[in-house]
């Protein structure tokens, strides 16, 4: 059956409409991180719980699926979807807020990856992206903790945050169930030692020896 992407965009603008940027309403104990590598012929996700804020690592999982969907820029969410929710059927201890590699609301139709999974589980998440994808910035300052905010024009999509001194900042955005100061304060609080927040450092690393583990 052929993709038809004038479907796939009906489907994001529908989940659009459920999309609930807020402040956290829940106390976080628990905070995931999740990525995706690709070997050959699939798709290895995983999925690291740690607890907050002493980062602590309590569960995690990870699963295999197969290539179902090509790569297209702005539709990543529905090629990586299926094995995150392998993930997270695995772990038995759910965290109170997911952080995604990859896009929240900062997106053209505002579904990225955090903000398809949060709908999905109904689930606090967070995007956050190492490179842009969509809307305009300026360079923030060089210490950690600067920001410059992402926008389309007057609309607030994210913030482009250092979590290191005058190393690339990320592309932060919320997700679901987050807004723009839970983004920074929890990005900020688990980027503890490097770039990238420790529980997205895990699920990256896991995920992708796993594949080359399948790729031997």
């Amino acid at each position: 059956m052929p993709l038809r992407l004038d479907h796939l965009i009906y489907v994001q603008t529908k989940l659009a409409n459920r999309i609930k940027v807020r402040s956290l309403k829940r106390k976080i104990n628990y905070i995931g991180g999740v990525d995706v590598a690709i070997t050959r012929d699939s798709l290895v996700g995983c999925i690291g719980v740690f607890e907050f804020p002493g980062l602590k690592l309590v569960d995690s999982a990870w699963s295999r699926a197969p290539v179902e969907f090509p790569y297209i820029p702005g539709f990543l969410s529905f090629r990586e979807i299926p094995v995150l929710l392998k993930c997270w059927n695995r772990i038995k201890r759910k965290p109170d807020l997911i952080l995604v590699d990859g896009q929240g609301i900062a997106h053209p139709r505002s579904l990225g990856l955090a903000t398809h999974l949060g709908i999905l589980l109904n689930r606090p998440t967070i995007g956050c992206a190492k490179s842009h994808l969509y809307g305009e910035y300026r360079i923030p300052g060089e210490k950690k903790g600067s920001y410059a905010l992402l926008k389309k024009g007057e609309k607030k999509l994210g913030l482009v945050l250092r979590t290191r001194d005058r190393i690339n900042p990320l592309f932060v955005s919320p997700g679901h169930l987050v807004d723009f100061n839970d983004c920074r304060k929890y990005v900020l609080a688990t980027a503890v030692k490097y770039r990238i927040p420790e529980p997205i450092r895990f699920a990256h690393k896991t995920a992708g020896e796993k594949a080359r583990q399948l790729n031997v």
